[in-house]
């Protein structure tokens, strides 16, 4: 049975038209939402970086005034206001490391590691490594 009604007609064009509303209506409502998150997420990063700014501010004005207070005169001042009876120190008291530091502290640090070792046979290893290719 063929139908010539223009209602069944009518009814597909209004299921598609309430159809295609709602997908263009997800995808506007799901376009807001991302720029809403964007502003969220960049209004944390505004705050953060406002933050972390700030606390660098703190720093440098912490390294600031202990740079002022390690100043000899300073130093010299607050040991006579004080009396700590500290002398100043003099110039053989100062060791001027022009070596590597890190070097330095490390192999002052393993010295006692391999001085124990050569004193102590029973802890004594023998390690041999090849580098064949």
């Amino acid at each position: 049975m063929i139908k010539s009604d223009t209602h069944a007609f009518v009814n597909q064009v209004l299921v598609c038209l309430l159809v295609t509303i709602g997908f263009g209506g997800s995808i506007g409502l799901g376009t807001v939402w991302m720029r809403h998150q964007i502003s969220i997420t960049a209004n944390s990063k505004r705050l953060l970086s406002a933050e972390l700014a700030a606390l660098k501010r703190l720093t440098e004005e912490t390294n600031a005034l202990v740079e002022v207070e390690q100043r000899p005169e300073v130093l010299r001042q607050r040991n006579a206001d004080w009396r700590l009876g500290m002398a100043p120190v003099s110039e053989g008291q100062v060791a001027h490391v022009t070596e590597d530091l890190v070097r330095r502290l490390r192999a002052r640090a393993n010295r006692d590691l391999y001085d124990r070792g050569a004193n102590d046979s029973a802890a004594a290893m023998n390690i041999r490594l090849s580098f064949a290719q």
